[in-house]
């Protein structure tokens, strides 16, 4: 994602943090936050599987790390149906330190499906670390800090 996978040390850190700088504006002024949310899904996830196959190939490893379009879809998919309420800031904030979390630990089954083939590998398991932290952001914005 514009070249943040090449910075130095947490290449998804860098990816994620990018595709938040991305999101900011197009959330807080479009006409439809939730349709930009679903189509950044969709478009990250189509673009990493089937990129994802030459990232493996060209950097010899399973699932590379300058190679963030995984990060993109997953920041996504952890922002969607998320309200709000507090402001987008706040709101990207959350969500980029609750995927960073599940991304990083990898709970079951994010480990297991790195090991699905090509492109497949290195998307789902992001979209499960996504999934556990759509839910803590749905737990903190609509429970514990409506």
């Amino acid at each position: 994602m514009l070249g943040a996978g090449f910075l130095p040390g947490a290449p998804g850190t860098w990816g994620s943090a990018a595709t938040v700088v991305l999101l900011y504006p197009l959330l807080r002024f479009a006409g439809n936050p939730l349709l930009v949310l679903i189509a950044g899904v969709i478009l990250f996830s189509v673009l990493c599987v089937v990129v994802g196959r030459h990232a493996v190939a060209d950097f010899g490893r399973p699932d590379p790390g300058p190679f963030v379009l995984d990060e993109a879809a997953g920041i996504c998919l952890t922002l969607l149906f998320v309200p709000a309420t507090h402001g987008w800031l706040f709101t990207l904030a959350l969500g980029f330190a609750a995927f960073r979390i599940f991304d990083v630990t990898k709970p079951p089954p994010c480990r297991q499906l790195e090991k699905l083939p090509d492109g497949w590998g290195i998307l789902m398991d992001d979209l499960a670390a996504a999934v556990y932290a759509n839910l803590v952001c749905q737990v903190v914005l609509r429970l514990l800090w409506p």
